[in-house]
């Protein structure tokens, strides 16, 4: 790590228990929490998101003077991916009115959840978290957009049809292995799997990866060498997804047949060599520093010595664009909660609000200086994620290229589970709070 990102991470640490150098309730600006890691094996991931997130908030800031004419004091805490310390961050940041906040973890989302309606704060677990939080009726502050990891499973398996020369009966009689973090966000897409692997006709290998042997996956990759899966698909986090990607290079696994939810960055990829190329991810926004928005975030941020990107070029990667697109979320939230409420100070409540009603299309995208960059995204009160289509894209050695038109999910197959398992939830969490008021209809 280098001086500048340990000094950050230690600041970061110590704004948990040092007095804040401002009001984060003052009555002229909004209170916005990062959860970020910086440090510890998942800081791979974790930094480049929080450069993403933490620079688009700055420029608004700096280039607007906040939203709304309301400044955003943007703090961010130090989980270190760790569920404990994400609890610990929840409950420093509570008492300053924070308007929602991002976990990023599946494990820190987890028991949020509950904590949610009783506390008024939203939380934004962006294409991570609870899959059936997806359902508005029964999670009303809880928002995953713009799909789940039951959506990308099934859109990665429709993948693996077209490459078979058909639609999801070429699946039949094949054999696709998943190896995936032995935790909670690994283990989420497993009542799917174990669901679509009967209904569909394919064998599923299951290779888990506990979190303390995500850089030894010796014993997993002889597993597979042995199975010889047709397929492999990948649901890793930090030092898991390079490590993976090195033993499917060093194993011969055929990288064009090896295809990854949407996490892994330029550096998971780079780190194996000319043999990664052909490894394939999912996503849903572009990868490049070529839009209006991040032209001004160079020089509104970058250039002003306000950011803590260790270097020009990594702005644009795929994981800082991810931070990019949450911050977009959280923006527009808070804008559009400004025109439902009229206030220009809102709070976690009309964020809500917000979140429910976003409706960012084709020329709100343009008016970002996000043209291009990804697709519409709109939510209502029964709907929190969208469930929108994604792409694959391939390494080609240098960056990763789009290879894929976009896929949707398999609504069919997705739907009634999200259903069935919100039910659960609801039932085994009983009484479950139901909505306290009616949808807006804006």
């Amino acid at each position: 790590m280098s001086l500048k990102n340990w000094l950050y991470a230690l600041s970061a640490a110590a704004s948990l228990t040092l007095p804040a150098v401002h009001d984060a309730q003052a009555e002229d600006s909004i209170y916005v929490p990062l959860f970020t890691y910086r440090t510890g094996p998942f800081a791979g991931s974790g930094t480049p998101i929080a450069n993403g997130m933490h620079d688009y908030l700055t420029l608004l800031n700096e280039r607007d003077g906040g939203i709304g004419g309301v400044k955003l004091i943007v703090e961010e805490c130090e989980t270190g991916y760790d569920t404990k310390k994400g609890l610990e961050c929840y409950e420093s940041v509570k008492p300053k009115k924070p308007v929602l906040v991002n976990p990023w973890s599946t494990g820190i989302t987890l028991p949020l959840i509950p904590k949610a309606a009783v506390d008024k704060i939203p939380v934004l677990s962006m294409a991570y978290g609870l899959s059936a939080s997806a359902k508005g009726d029964t999670f009303p502050w809880i928002f995953n957009p713009p799909a789940t990891y039951w959506d990308g499973f099934t859109q990665i398996l429709q993948y693996i049809a077209t490459q078979e020369g058909g639609g999801i009966e070429k699946l039949k009689g094949k054999k696709i292995g998943y190896i995936y973090l032995d935790a909670s966000f690994g283990r989420e897409p497993l009542p799917l799997i174990e669901q679509l692997s009967k209904e569909l006709g394919f064998e599923a290998k299951l290779y888990p990866v506990a979190a303390a042997d995500m850089q030894n996956q010796s014993s997993q990759w002889l597993s597979v060498r042995r199975d010889k899966p047709d397929y492999m698909i990948l649901y890793g986090w930090g030092a898991l997804n390079a490590t993976a990607v090195k033993e499917a290079v060093k194993t011969n696994y055929p990288m064009e047949k090896f295809i990854s939810i949407w996490w892994p960055s330029e550096d998971d990829a780079k780190g194996a060599g000319d043999g990664a190329k052909g490894f394939k991810t999912l996503n849903w926004h572009a990868v490049g520093a070529d839009f209006p928005l991040l032209a001004d975030i160079q020089k509104h941020v970058v250039d002003a010595g306000k950011s803590q990107v260790s270097s020009k070029d990594k702005v644009g990667q795929v994981l800082y664009n991810r931070g990019i697109y949450n911050s977009m979320l959280i923006a527009e939230a808070i804008r559009k909660a400004q025109e439902i409420t009229g206030n220009k100070v809102v709070t976690g409540e009309d964020v809500r609000r917000g979140l429910e009603g976003l409706n960012i299309d084709e020329a709100r995208l343009k008016e970002i200086g996000l043209e291009g960059f990804t697709g519409e995204v709109k939510l209502s009160c029964a709907d929190h994620n969208g469930h929108f289509s994604t792409f694959v894209q391939s390494w080609n050695g240098t960056t990763y290229e789009k290879v894929s038109d976009y896929i949707a999910p398999l609504s069919d197959k997705v739907g009634p589970l999200l259903d069935a398992d919100a039910k659960a939830y609801a039932e085994k969490n009983a009484p479950w709070p139901a909505r306290s008021e009616a949808c807006d209809a804006s």
